[in-house]
């Protein structure tokens, strides 16, 4: 009977200190738990952080390389608009300088005609030489893209001529032509600079 009673309360005691070893490995486990969870969460919430400061950064970044951008073009385009200030100012100034350049051999041509003028004794000669200067001048003319308009005896056009009265005309073709032409007209690369004002037949 001893040795059954012994055999029980030993296994009894081994059950009790099953039982024991049990809850404390849950006591455990339930306080390891939480305490991962914590910081496993803490890890979870600085990785967060930590890639919200990045993305701030590259952000930061691509702003200071927008505005720097910016101020480089703003910079750039300020010079260009400045330099073509400029050489649209001396361009303007010097927008003739080729033009008069040309002119000035006619003048020249007119100077030595006026210091021989009231010398002259062959007028033919006279009036040769002032047609040769017409002729050089109306050359310089059609090279700068002048061009006289052609009015007399034409069909009377709105768009080239300036009517300044009417008259009878002499014969029935000449109705609704130009008679005369009293201030000749020009066109500058086709477009017309000055309407040729004339007299046209009725």
């Amino acid at each position: 009977m001893d040795k059954k009673s012994s055999k029980k309360e030993r296994a009894k005691e081994k059950a009790m200190d099953e039982q024991a070893a049990e809850e404390i490995k849950e006591m455990v486990e339930e306080q390891v738990e939480p305490a991962a969870e914590a910081e496993n969460a803490k890890s979870e919430e600085q990785v967060e952080d930590t890639i919200e400061q990045s993305e701030e950064a590259t952000m930061a970044n691509k702003l200071n390389e927008a505005n720097d951008k910016y101020l480089r073009l703003s910079a750039e385009y300020d010079n260009y608009r400045r330099r073509t200030l400029k050489e649209k100012m001396e361009l303007t100034k010097t927008a003739g300088e080729s033009i008069l350049l040309a002119l000035l051999p006619v003048i020249d041509d007119f100077d030595r005609a006026m210091a021989h003028i009231d010398d002259a004794k062959d007028v033919e000669s006279l009036k040769e030489g002032i047609k040769l200067i017409q002729t050089k001048f109306n050359d310089f003319l059609g090279q700068q893209g002048m061009k006289e308009i052609e009015a007399k005896e034409k069909d009377f056009d709105t768009d080239l001529h300036e009517a300044v009265t009417k008259i009878p005309a002499p014969t029935e073709e000449m109705k609704g032509k130009v008679i005369d032409c009293i201030e000749k007209g020009y066109t500058l690369h086709e477009k017309v600079v000055r309407f040729s004002k004339v007299v046209v037949g009725e």
